[in-house]
């Protein structure tokens, strides 16, 4: 039972995770069409939610100098990279191209879990990703405007290895030497991303006096400092915070193939609030993103086989706590060799056999 209330919480915070991702493209694009440079929108982003979770960063600084790699590979991959390099690509590629490679990401952790982490993969989970790939393609719909442009197919492929990145770290740091709260994780994450950013995006030369205008919605003007706090508070630091606390409660695979659904919301809440309509192929994809992230999420793995695994990502999976806690510790070397916690969900330990399975 209560191994199956954690998947269930683990579940809802997934889809809120990417309800709150999938909206950042609809509050953002009325303010880059308002005149403001795409990167300087990602900059005042991530800035402001830094700035926001800098009291947690202040509560958990013994963070830097306990998990100094952690916070330094989540900022530079799960926040900056994937900003950057996603822009980076759209610059040069179709915006439906570069989308669908930035998410080709479910796909490559299943390859860092089965070759890198040598853990097993089940069946249904790869039929899951691959389902949710594929509807995905509809979703962008990766036929129109196709321009081959190899570096900036790289570039999106650069993004899909920091989305990679997100997931993995996302379960680090709870291990038994040290377990890092995934709150501290997100800000001093932010920070280092906001100061990445600032180089990138040179903020100084922005149109600041836009900030304090309207910007147009389908017809609707809307308070441009309105938009800029969706994007900040429900686009990033509700997203992460949830996405985050989703990982350590279901896992990467699953975590990575439910986030496909961001897609599926961006274009929804674009059909709402934009008026950009979806046709048939489009509502197609859609549900077969829905049907691969339920057969990823409720695939029932196989058992555990004994022997080590190797890698450090390997040694630890962790079960989360509520928010600003520190969250249990589950021991997978133990589950590896064959044995069991006493105080472990049994549950648990079937959901974990199958290796870590989607802004």
């Amino acid at each position: 039972m209560h191994a199956s209330q954690g998947r269930s919480a683990g579940l809802g915070l997934a889809l809120a995770s990417a309800f709150a991702f999938g909206g950042s493209g609809v509050a953002a694009k009325p303010l880059i069409e308002a005149g403001l440079d795409p990167l300087h929108v990602v900059w005042l982003r991530v800035a402001g939610a830094a700035l926001v979770m800098l009291p947690v960063a202040w509560r958990h600084r013994d963070l830097l100098r306990r998990k100094p790699a952690l916070l330094l590979g989540f900022g530079l991959l799960a926040v900056a990279g994937v900003q950057a390099f996603y822009f980076a690509s759209i610059s040069r590629i179709p915006v439906g191209v570069a989308l669908l490679i930035e998410y080709l990401a479910p796909a490559l952790v299943l390859g860092w879990v089965r070759f890198v982490q040598r853990r097993p993969v089940t069946r249904a989970a790869a039929l899951g990703v691959v389902l949710a790939v594929g509807g995905l393609a509809c979703v962008v719909q990766v036929w129109s405007g196709l321009t081959f442009d190899l570096f900036g197919l790289l570039l999106a492929l650069a993004a899909a290895c920091c989305q990679v990145g997100y997931f993995v770290l996302s379960d680090q740091g709870a291990d038994e030497d040290g377990q890092a709260d995934p709150l501290g994780v997100i800000a001093y994450g932010l920070l280092i991303g906001a100061l990445v950013l600032t180089v990138v995006a040179r903020p100084w030369g922005m149109d600041w006096a836009l900030l304090g205008g309207s910007a147009d919605m389908d017809g609707s003007a809307v308070p441009a400092w309105l938009l800029l706090g969706w994007i900040v508070l429900i686009a990033t630091v509700l997203a992460y915070v949830t996405g985050v606390i989703s990982v350590r409660r279901l896992s990467p695979q699953v975590a990575g193939v439910v986030a496909c659904l961001e897609a599926v919301i961006a274009t929804v809440l674009a059909w709402v609030l934009l008026g950009e309509h979806l046709d048939a192929p489009q509502i197609i994809g859609g549900a077969v993103v829905l049907i691969g992230a339920f057969i990823a999420q409720s695939s029932t793995p196989k058992a555990v086989a004994a022997g080590p695994v190797t890698g450090s990502v390997a040694g630890s999976v962790a079960e989360a706590a509520p928010a600003g806690t520190d969250s249990a510790v589950a021991s997978a070397a133990e589950g590896e060799a064959g044995g069991r916690d006493p105080g472990r969900d049994p549950g648990r330990d079937t959901e974990l056999s199958a290796g870590r399975t989607a802004p």
